[in-house]
């Protein structure tokens, strides 16, 4: 196959961090997907509906800078924390902008210190989410200093993810930026309300990519990558068409500097090439059937939403991914910076 025209695809877990980094990013989503949903994890975080309103106006407002104004859709979350209110919750089931919530496990990735330090100070919060139909949104990793960083996402399974299902059964949950055979399995084993994203970057690189000739800062995100067989499940998932795994970036932009640093950031920024990295990871299996599924059906029927109307068409064709990007005060690396790809999406000539 050397053609790929699919219904234009959704990013179901985005970064885009805010002003003025914010600009230098959304436009590489933006020309390559139609909606994404987008992380609250600001400093500060984006708690309220409010919140969520005011950051919902200042990505638009970068959108129409775009010379080419686009008709990109930001689908907005709240950020949970121990002190979230019921009220809020309804509030946002109501609005026809905030599609979800997220839970960080406090501490457990970049920007997460406003975190949920105990699930029980939820309980209230995930009944009025089972009740008004809003997605939790879950990042899923132990933070205990006592697990390992390679088992934290199966142990978050086993003391709480497990919980949080059988609490609340109807809860609609996203397991997001799975990584595990152990997700994926959990994942099948439950019913329709719970769903699971994968990365592009997880799809790619298994953990001996960060050790390779020294540390690369680079391939470093949390979740952290794990063992190559780990990554060939995630493929078997991807590419199986199953409706319950979709599509999100979790693309996450750092500085150059502050990922090349003594306590580097944690995330790996794949906006810039993202569906063609999707099409990179499909062709390793050698079978597309299921791409669109994948990119732009499951996470839009998931979600309730209609899908897209337009389309997009890669085409297999070398490209050359830029050694880095601008970005304010610094520059921004893209995952695979140098390296060439075999797909480039149509308007990428």
């Amino acid at each position: 196959m050397n053609k790929l025209t699919i219904i234009t695809p959704d990013d179901w877990h985005l970064h885009l961090r805010d002003t003025p980094y914010m600009e230098a990013v959304v436009n590489h989503t933006a020309r390559q997907f139609a909606r994404a949903i987008i992380m609250p994890n600001l400093s500060p975080p984006v708690r309220t509906c409010a919140e969520a309103m005011a950051y919902r106006q200042r990505i638009l407002a970068a959108l129409a800078a775009l010379p080419a104004q686009s008709a990109f859709t930001p689908l907005m979350t709240l950020y949970l924390t121990d002190n979230t209110q019921v009220e809020e919750i309804r509030e946002a089931s109501q609005s026809e902008y905030i599609h979800g919530a997220k839970l960080y496990p406090a501490g457990a990735t970049t920007n997460s210190e406003a975190g949920v330090t105990e699930l029980a100070k939820l309980d209230r919060v995930f009944e009025a989410m089972q009740e008004h139909g809003l997605v939790l949104q879950v990042h899923g990793e132990a933070t205990a200093p006592t697990v390992d960083v390679f088992d934290r996402e199966k142990v978050f399974i086993e003391e709480s993810l497990s919980k949080i299902r059988k609490d609340f059964p109807q809860l609609k949950i996203v397991f997001e930026h799975i990584t595990t055979r152990e997700a994926i399995d959990f994942v099948r084993a439950c019913d329709a309300n719970l769903a699971a994203t994968i990365t592009p970057h997880h799809l790619l690189i298994n953990r001996n990519a960060i050790f390779e000739g020294g540390i690369r800062p680079h391939h470093y995100c949390l979740p952290i990558a794990k063992r190559e067989q780990h990554r060939q499940s995630l493929l078997e998932a991807a590419t199986s068409g199953e409706s319950q795994f979709f599509a999100g970036t979790d693309s996450a932009p750092h500085s150059r500097s502050s990922k090349e640093s003594g306590c580097g950031c944690a995330g790996i920024y794949s906006a810039f090439s993202a569906l063609e990295f999707y099409a990179e990871a499909f062709d390793q299996v050698g079978d597309f059937t299921h791409f669109e599924t994948f990119l732009s059906r499951n996470g839009a029927s998931f979600y309730g939403l209609p899908l897209n109307q337009g389309s997009i068409t890669l085409k297999r064709s070398e490209c050359i991914i830029p050694d880095s990007l601008p970005y304010p005060d610094s520059s921004l690396i893209p995952f695979r910076a140098g390296q060439t790809l075999h797909w480039k999406t149509a308007d990428n000539d």
